[in-house]
């Protein structure tokens, strides 16, 4: 298994890459913030060879433009992944399940050659989740033992731990397997397979 972090404006830009393959950075969220080390973070991971990939915290309403914000302000870079962080919100609300598979329809549609993810925990996966669509793959969260996460799906990514910072596994054999996923053109549109019970897409 290939090991990476995710970070945010939480994190410093100078973050450790030791050991690393790859980082998702905090770009935005909602319709109105963008994270302020984005730059600087990215820049941090791409110096460091690894594969860089940006997410969105989804709000409920206005997807569309929420996925027109997030493109542009996540730097357009063939290879880089991008995702959607779907969880409760500041307020306790959530995106519904249509509002979520919008969404990356949506960023598919828009960045037609880069992969598009769904990140959520397991409580959302199982018992929100009722669509089991995750455009290129699935990227759970569940604080367990790296690479056992407790669900029957096929997942991309592992996110084991928040401490000190979350830390993440990707289930590819190589940092050249997972930076030539990352690389290959996205099957645009809306057919990718359901990742419930078979392989990633």
């Amino acid at each position: 298994m290939l090991h990476g972090i995710d970070v945010s404006a939480y994190q410093s830009s100078s973050y450790d890459t030791d050991g690393l393959s790859f980082v998702f950075i905090k770009a935005t969220e909602g319709r109105s913030y963008v994270n302020p080390r984005l730059s600087a973070q990215a820049k941090r991971g791409r110096d460091a060879g690894l594969v860089v990939g940006f997410y969105h915290f989804l709000w409920p309403g206005h997807i569309g433009a929420q996925a027109e914000y997030f493109v542009s302000h996540a730097p357009e870079k063939g290879g880089d992944l991008l995702a959607v962080d779907w969880e409760t919100t500041g307020d306790g609300t959530h995106a519904s399940n249509a509002e979520k598979d919008l969404f990356i329809r949506r960023v598919r549609e828009l960045r037609p050659h880069n992969k598009v993810l769904l990140y959520t925990n397991r409580d959302y996966w199982l018992n929100v989740d009722v669509t089991s669509y995750a455009g290129d793959g699935l990227w759970i969260a569940d604080y367990v033992t790296a690479g056992k996460p407790r669900i029957k799906a096929a997942w991309r990514f592992h996110q084991y731990s928040s401490e000190p910072h979350d830390k993440d596994v990707a289930a590819f054999s190589s940092k050249a397997a997972l930076r030539a996923w990352a690389a290959s053109q996205g099957t645009a549109g809306s057919g990718v397979p359901s990742v419930r019970d078979g392989t990633p897409a």
